[in-house]
């Protein structure tokens, strides 16, 4: 596109702001105060209480760490820009909420792996457990998922950071990420595209067929208990996990690895608020809702 004018940019207008901010505002409001109460409440208990310092509340931690990162990066400046007339984002302002967006992705996706497999070796190698998963074992795994998201993210960040814009800077979002900026820019996508693609292989799709399998292992190793019960509780705690997470990566594999064309800005926008806003609100629900040591650590709390 060598004949077409670049301008400049110092700043994106968000389009997707164009109708309902009073509603926008309350409703993301909402949400944003559900989502820091959880997950707060989900760090204050593994923290405080002895009986929760094992493995899976480690991992737990983290994921609402990564949970209240994901809300933060985006919500705050939702929450401005729906009291504003116009909404806007600096440039450098954009380019560190799609960082700090991607990098809570990326690492959660291979922290949802970890959990799973956690869970795994709970029920499946109950013998060894201890020894598979030993304190220096676990913190390696939560700094590796960490690394792996910075890395994934600052990967196409400094894609994002060549991309030229033309005309008015407008992106149809309400917040920045990278199919948005992909979709105003007038340069050559192709590397951010196949960056993506790739990317939802070993960043997307592997952790998820990880979760699959151990799941599938879990699931045999359930169906072989005697007690209905036992076999009862395993399955509503392990079938609420699996939603949760399924909905989750298909939702973040929608967002990144989708065709260039046949998607509303509308449905980019509900695809992205469901993965990155909704569901670090539900996480701390589905995790601990019928775990009976949180609920005991809540009571002794209170």
């Amino acid at each position: 596109m060598a004949g077409t004018n670049q301008t400049q940019v110092t700043e994106f207008v968000l389009l997707s702001f164009s109708h309902g901010r009073p509603f926008l505002f309350a409703l993301f409001l909402a949400i944003y105060l559900a989502t820091l109460l959880g997950n707060s409440a989900i760090l204050s208990l593994v923290s405080l209480d002895p009986h929760l310092h094992r493995p899976m509340y480690f991992f737990l931690s983290h994921l609402s760490c990564l949970d209240l990162c994901y809300s933060s990066v985006t919500v705050p400046k939702i929450l401005a820009n729906a009291l504003r007339p116009q909404a806007t984002i600096s440039y450098g302002g954009c380019l560190a909420q799609t960082f700090l967006l991607m990098w809570c992705a990326g690492a959660e996706c291979a922290l949802l792996a970890v959990m799973a497999f956690d869970r795994f070796a709970a029920v499946c190698q109950p013998l060894h457990y201890g020894q598979a998963l030993r304190r220096s074992t676990c913190a390696t795994a939560a700094a590796g998922c960490w690394l792996w998201g910075l890395l994934d993210s600052a990967l196409h960040t400094l894609l994002a950071a060549r991309l030229s814009f033309c005309g008015a800077a407008q992106l149809q979002h309400i917040f920045c990420d990278v199919p948005p900026l992909l979709g105003a820019t007038c340069s050559d996508t192709r590397p951010n595209e196949l960056a993506l693609h790739v990317s939802s292989i070993f960043v997307g799709l592997s952790p998820f067929l990880l979760v699959v399998i151990s799941y599938l292992c879990i699931l045999a190793t359930v169906l072989g208990m005697p007690l209905a019960t036992s076999r009862r509780k395993a399955f509503s705690t392990c079938s609420a996990h699996l939603i949760v997470v399924t909905l989750y990566f298909v939702a973040a594999n929608l967002n990144y690895n989708r065709p260039s064309s046949g998607y509303s800005p509308a449905a980019d926008t509900l695809v992205s608020v469901l993965y990155c806003i909704i569901i670090p609100m539900l996480n701390p629900l589905v995790y601990s809702l019928r775990n009976q040591e949180v609920w005991g650590a809540l009571r002794k709390a209170v």
